[in-house]
């Protein structure tokens, strides 16, 4: 079973919480080109949403190039560029980095608070909390 997790409370449609956490499982070296992935059938049992999410989400992944299908054999990860892996990583991080950046900004924080927060919350997790 996929690590994967759904928030039905996310304005961010299923589909697309789906394509983006494996984008990042293959990206990060979790998935590796050639692993097979669950049918739509099974990951939508598993993940107990639509069949035809999971289909859009498969389709996108596909035509993006990370996934591929072999009819009758099933959908397997396909071998991607390590500058597209990177590529993925950055934009990733420096969209939550943004939204992060946005929420302060909502909370009418200047720049130099959010950096301490910043640099506040890195140090927490260096650490291990």
């Amino acid at each position: 079973m996929l690590p994967i997790r759904i928030s039905k409370d996310s304005r961010e449609p299923i589909y697309h919480q789906i394509e983006k956490q494996l984008k990042a499982l293959i990206a990060g070296g979790h998935l590796t080109a050639g692993t097979p992935l669950p049918s739509i059938r099974a990951l939508s049992k598993d993940l107990e949403i639509s069949v035809i999410t999971i289909r859009r989400a498969y389709q996108d992944l596909e035509a993006q190039g990370f996934i591929q299908t072999a009819h009758g054999k099933g959908t397997f990860v396909a071998e991607i560029l390590t500058t597209t892996k990177q590529e993925v990583m950055t934009s990733s991080v420096q969209e939550e980095f943004r939204r992060a950046i946005r929420n302060a900004m909502d909370y009418d924080y200047a720049v130099e608070e959010i950096k301490a927060v910043f640099e506040q919350t890195l140090k927490e997790l260096e650490k291990g909390e």
